[in-house]
């Protein structure tokens, strides 16, 4: 039984985590590196193990020292949250050899989908809409490539296998350029992914990221919660997420849920996932599964009333779901703000000493963050310090509630990304909804 669990993560995810756990009367061990003493989560634990310093690689990425505050602390599970180990398949499987539970999928999921050819595969087998593409990975034989190319159709883009994040993509116009771009990829995946696999997908020029929340337990159940909305991007990393996805219909939700819940029962997936999708003229088709909680998880939480995090820790402990496909209403619209430590007009990072936080409030507004007036925000780790989630009866209220607590933030000592939002949700466009993913690039020229 879960009875304690040793959340490996920092920041706002910790936090969230924690939360759930005491609700459920699960104790809790905050595992921190030296920079994090004074975190909110850390505070607040049951437990804490400082398992390293500030540098990832010898702290929230060391498996040993996490596994080894499992074992001193007598708990029984580790909760990975998102980022740094919780797609590392080696880690699930040490976690469960380990004798504890990895509050996840199996390894071997993690290793299929973690691998997009294996994934795109998998997916086809299950009926899941795949961009068109080589359909395996890419030989030495520049003529066969060249015929693979020109049948898929130009623009098309090469993908390392093992590649993510925006990293190991280059994009290739003209025959011209196709066995270079081929060369450099292959070469940057070995660097980035020590995989130099690489494959060949149609470029969809004006795509929109629309992505699936599903939830599988180990007795068979499967449900899809709908439909988000992750267009609004900045170098492959998403700004604002919604749910539902504007203009996406009933038949469309239903559809393509049940080919995602179909595909988990295929591969005997286990815990929350997310199916992510470029959606171009009406038209879906499947670019990679997350085998993890997702940043966006609130506003699918605040459209369905659903706790992911609690589903989680209850699959994760051997529970079958508590409701059917059929019991999943969409009521509403819900909208997140990512806040970050950085300015707002060059993006570059800004840590320090936040010397004022005030939080913003109201009906149908949430907060996630784990920031505080006095709290120091590190250099060494992703620079989002809380997201902002607003929910109402239509996407309308929503956003109307988004711009009031937007102006209700008070952060001081440091500079954030708050201006930025404030400025996005003045655009005529995004306001209409539908943007591609290179709107925001394009309208702040950087493309």
């Amino acid at each position: 039984m879960l009875d304690k669990i040793v959340i490996a993560n920092r920041g706002e995810i910790a936090l969230r985590i924690l939360r759930a756990c005491r609700e459920m009367g699960i104790k809790t061990v905050a595992v921190h590196s030296t920079a994090d003493n004074n975190l909110k989560h850390v505070l607040l634990a049951d437990e804490t193990v400082c398992i390293g310093p500030p540098p990832s690689t010898e702290s929230y990425l060391n498996m040993p020292a996490i596994i080894s505050a499992a074992e001193v602390t007598d708990a029984t599970g580790i909760h990975p949250g998102y980022g740094f180990l919780s797609e590392n398949a080696d880690f699930a499987e040490r976690v469960e050899s380990s004798g504890f539970t990895f509050i996840g999928p199996k390894a071997d999921s993690i290793r299929l989908m973690g691998d997009k050819i294996s994934a795109i595969q998998a997916m086809r087998e299950a009926g899941v809409p795949c961009v068109p593409g080589s359909d395996g990975p890419l030989g030495d034989d520049a003529d066969e490539n060249m015929r693979l190319a020109r049948d898929i159709g130009y623009p098309i883009i090469i993908k390392a296998s093992g590649g993510g994040g925006g990293r190991g993509m280059r994009v290739v116009h003209a025959e011209a350029s196709l066995t270079a771009a081929i060369t450099v990829t292959k070469a940057e995946a070995r660097a980035a992914f020590s995989n130099d696999v690489v494959y060949m997908e149609k470029f969809l020029e004006t795509p929109r990221h629309v992505e699936f929340q599903v939830l599988s337990d180990t007795h068979g159940n499967a449900i899809h919660l709908g439909e988000r909305d992750c267009s609004m991007q900045r170098r492959h990393q998403k700004v604002i997420e919604e749910a539902p996805a504007p203009g996406i219909t009933e038949e469309q939700r239903n559809r393509i849920g049940e080919r995602c819940v179909n595909a988990c029962k295929e591969i005997g997936y286990r815990s929350a996932g997310t199916f992510e999708f470029l959606y171009e003229n009406n038209e879906f088709y499947f670019i990679e599964m997350n085998t993890r909680l997702q940043v966006e998880h609130p506003v699918t939480e605040m459209i369905t009333g659903v706790d992911i995090v609690r589903e989680q820790l209850r699959i994760a402990n051997g529970e079958a779901l508590e409701f059917g496909q059929d019991d999943v209403r969409i009521q509403g619209h819900a909208i997140e703000c990512r806040i970050n430590a950085e300015d707002p007009n060059n993006f570059m990072p800004s840590p320090g000493l936040v010397t004022l936080w005030h939080s913003p409030g109201g009906p149908g507004v949430r907060v996630e963050s784990h920031i505080y007036s006095g709290y120091k925000v590190p250099p060494y780790y992703d620079s989002m310090i809380g997201k902002l989630i607003a929910h109402g009866a239509s996407r309308g209220a929503a956003f109307a509630r988004m711009r009031s607590a937007l102006s209700e933030v008070v952060i001081e000592g440091i500079k954030t990304n708050v201006p930025l939002h404030q400025e996005i949700f003045q655009h005529a466009a995004f306001q209409k909804g539908g943007t591609d993913i290179h709107y925001l690039e394009k309208r702040l020229g950087l493309v």
